[in-house]
């Protein structure tokens, strides 16, 4: 786990059930009488806007009619045909800006069809019930290498293997899942769910997994490309940005994804260390989890500094009155201006026009822990062509070299969502058999 030297952080703040009741399941299973009640609500519309707002563009309708006739089997395998992860995407999917904000319910009553939990619904029973619904294609004799068991990867990997292609996965980390294992806050997905999820993917067959093996230290892209006939990186964003402020290197200060990973890692969540007074610099995802975490294993009091307005923010409006729920304040238009001994002191913003600027006027937080929230860089691009600071490529994910593809958010287009990364991986994936068998 990170270390923590800043006094003032200390683990164990609260008992061992008041974390158990804290970190439980965000969105419980339904149970049957509402699965029923849930997918009654659907009107099956043609041409439905869900499936359009669908990243991996499943046939929402579709699947919702199947759980509706007593067929839920049939509906995950809909979903699975199309997103093989998506048993998580049904836990963490932004669903309220996706398919539920395109549901005709919402925009005629305000309540949308829960899709997300009715999805959730679909693919656990299928994964209790059943072994693996997919069979793997006769073989082809083709060898494609993947780096990094991350959403894109992992869907990559499964497809090609059901193509009957071998594919060896190269994960730089003791467990494949990428930002499903270790950046997703704990209460969203419970009981071990990714790496259950990736041992049930696994099942395909014709996947061979390489853990504590990264680009460097004798993987290279050229290695790859002499050694396989495709590779296909998703190597993610491995460095984060720092703060830019005075004391960005005090002890206190600590990268949000790093605690976030040492939470979903942890035996005992009483083993994390939490400061009694949290700040958390940025405005997305990844802060809101780092906030809400921080809030629940103990902290008394948590702010969230966001430099924009509202409404630039990254973290959905669900996801600010989550956060909200729980406690944590969240402050606009606020840069980081310098770190001091148990305080953070706070630069106000405007937007000029022509950029945002600080004003001079200044205000200081008590802060014996904060957390760089700020975005994630590319830390090993293999040598290819980078636009927008990552790995450029076109179509289904071709980079710049001949038989290298790339996806995630490592590659332009990745937006840090994992149904995105699904989408890609599987796009990628049908490209490169299409390559390998001359259909492109």
């Amino acid at each position: 786990m990170t270390s923590v030297t800043a006094p003032g952080i200390t683990a164990g703040r609260l008992s061992a059930d008041a974390l158990a009741e804290a970190f439980g399941d965000l969105h419980a299973p339904l149970d049957p009488h509402e699965v029923r009640v849930a997918a009654d609500r659907c009107y099956f519309c043609y041409d439905a806007p869900c499936v359009t707002a669908c990243p991996t563009d499943i046939d929402i309708p579709l699947f919702i009619r199947q759980i509706a006739t007593g067929t839920p089997e049939a509906a995950a395998r809909t979903i699975f045909e199309q997103n093989i992860l998506g048993g998580m995407c049904a836990r963490v999917c932004p669903t309220e800006d996706l398919c539920e904000g395109a549901c005709v319910r919402e925009l005629a009553e305000g309540k949308p069809v829960e899709i997300g939990r009715l999805q959730r619904h679909a693919t656990d029973t299928l994964m209790a019930r059943q072994g693996h619904p997919f069979t793997r294609a006769p073989a082809t004799g083709k060898r494609i290498a993947v780096v990094g068991a991350g959403p894109a990867g992992l869907s990559c990997a499964h497809r090609l293997a059901m193509l009957g292609h071998d594919v060896t996965i190269h994960e730089a980390r003791p467990k494949p899942g990428g930002l499903n294992e270790y950046g997703i806050a704990a209460y969203k997905s419970t009981d071990d769910f990714a790496a259950r999820e990736a041992a049930w993917l696994m099942q395909i067959g014709g996947i061979a997994i390489q853990t504590g093996s990264a680009l460097g230290d004798g993987l290279t892209v050229d290695g790859l490309v002499a050694d396989f006939d495709a590779v296909f990186l998703a190597v993610g964003l491995g460095g984060v940005n720092a703060l830019g402020a005075a004391g960005d290197d005090h002890a206190s200060v600590n990268d949000a994804v790093n605690f976030i990973a040492d939470l979903r890692q942890a035996g005992d969540l009483a083993d994390i260390a939490v400061g009694r007074h949290v700040v958390v610099i940025g405005g997305g995802m990844t802060a809101v989890d780092a906030a809400v975490q921080s809030k629940l294993l103990g902290a008394e009091s948590v702010t969230i500094a966001y430099r924009r307005d509202r409404d630039r923010m990254g973290a959905s409006r669900y996801e600010q009155d989550l956060a909200a729920s729980h406690g944590v304040r969240i402050m606009f238009n606020v840069q980081p201006h310098a770190i001091h001994d148990g305080e953070i002191e706070l630069e106000y913003t405007a937007d000029t026009g022509t950029g945002l600027s600080g004003t001079g006027e200044t205000i200081r937080l008590s802060a014996d822990q904060v957390f760089r929230a700020i975005g994630q860089t590319l830390t090993t691009d293999g040598g290819l062509t980078i636009a927008d600071r990552k790995i450029a490529v076109t179509g289904a994910g071709r980079t710049t070299r001949t038989g290298v593809w790339a996806g995630g958010d490592c590659a332009q287009g990745g937006d840090d969502l994992t149904v995105t990364a699904v989408a890609q991986g599987r796009d990628a994936a049908m490209d490169i058999h299409a390559a390998l068998v001359g259909d492109a």
